[in-house]
């Protein structure tokens, strides 16, 4: 029996993260893997594993779904760590590894760009057509579990396996705001369910309150050109102490993290939030959305709606120990007084 690793598109953020780790493993077990082009710079793959790079082109990925079906012998196993099922019917047992709940999801795609849409629209299709040539499903979370069972229109083992990079060997940050460099840091990339612009909307309500604690981001220019122009704008207008890093290797984001003094993580969507992790690796407070996926990895200091501002900004005053000016409840003799004036 052989191990394929099945890899096509997998590029940046916490997928890449997770597939340097699967390859640096000391146990590792993969002959044979697929990769994406713009991995390289990024990965360290053993020389023993025979690897064929993949281009962004749907040519190249069809091309390389036709590799893995004259590749796969009937004993091999296959882990698909891109989220898909094979496009063609492979020998082999295939494993898929799921890390984007969007791929899950029944929901419309709102902020995205049209070609982010057509592109998960696709793969939705994609991956519910062909979900019975899956042998099993693999996870990192119970609620990720749950949301894929929902999704299955067949009897599929879904197993939960949750694993992450090993932690940095440095020393662990205090948990306090006091000295840090930027009191928030969000590292995320710049897809639309990353929230970054409802996030910005509270720093704003904060400015407007008075109140400017500092945030790192770590959006890519060259990838998100239009997010990254709004930030700028906003931050210009409205004098936010908002800086952005740009796109940080690994070593970078460590370094990073221990400038900070908490995570704020406003995402609607993950299916694990590695970033969520790392930060309580090393100590750092988190202020997160209130949804399944964040409590299933870490407990907190502060949640929120992460669909409203406002509640992302009461979230930071809690945080930060502002007082929050409540409702005055008055008479219903002041209310016919403002019907009659």
């Amino acid at each position: 029996m052989r191990a394929l690793l099945h890899a096509p598109n997998v590029h940046g953020g916490g997928g890449l993260a997770l597939l340097q780790a699967l390859l640096t493993a000391p146990d590792l077990q993969f002959s044979w893997s697929q990769l994406d082009l713009r991995a390289p710079d990024y990965l360290c793959v053993p020389q023993e594993i025979a690897v064929h790079y993949v281009r962004r082109s749907v040519s190249a990925r069809l091309l390389a779904e036709w590799r893995l079906w004259r590749e796969c012998g009937a004993g091999d196993v296959v882990l698909c760590f891109h989220g898909l099922p094979p496009l063609l019917p492979v020998r082999g047992r295939v494993v898929v590894f799921v890390q984007n709940r969007l791929l899950i999801e029944h929901g419309r795609l709102p902020g995205n760009p049209r070609r982010v849409r057509v592109r998960l629209w696709t793969e939705r299709v994609w991956s519910r057509a062909l979900q019975g040539r899956s042998s099993r499903y693999i996870v990192q979370t119970p609620s990720m579990a749950a949301s894929l069972r929902r999704w299955l229109r067949r009897d599929v083992p879904v197993s939960v396996v949750p694993f992450a990079p090993a932690a940095p060997s440095v020393a662990t940050c205090e948990p306090q705001i006091a000295g840090k460099k930027f009191d928030f840091v969000y590292v995320a990339s710049g897809e639309a369910h990353k929230n970054h612009r409802k996030l910005l909307e509270a720093w704003r309500l904060l400015a407007q309150a008075g109140q400017r604690p500092s945030l790192a981001l770590t959006l890519d220019s060259d990838t998100y050109p239009r997010l990254c122009r709004h930030v700028a704008q906003v931050v210009a207008e409205h004098g936010l102490a908002v800086t952005n890093m740009g796109a940080l290797p690994g070593s970078g984001v460590d370094a990073l993290y221990r400038t900070a003094g908490a995570m704020i993580y406003p995402s609607t969507a993950e299916s694990f939030g590695l970033p969520l992790i790392e930060a309580a690796r090393v100590g750092l407070p988190i202020l997160a959305s209130e949804l399944d996926y964040v409590r299933d990895v870490v407990d907190p200091a502060q949640t929120f709606d992460p669909d409203s501002p406002v509640s992302i900004a009461r979230a930071v005053k809690r945080f930060l120990g502002l007082a929050e000016a409540r409702v005055k409840i008055g008479t219903v003799t002041e209310f016919m007084a403002e019907v009659l004036r």
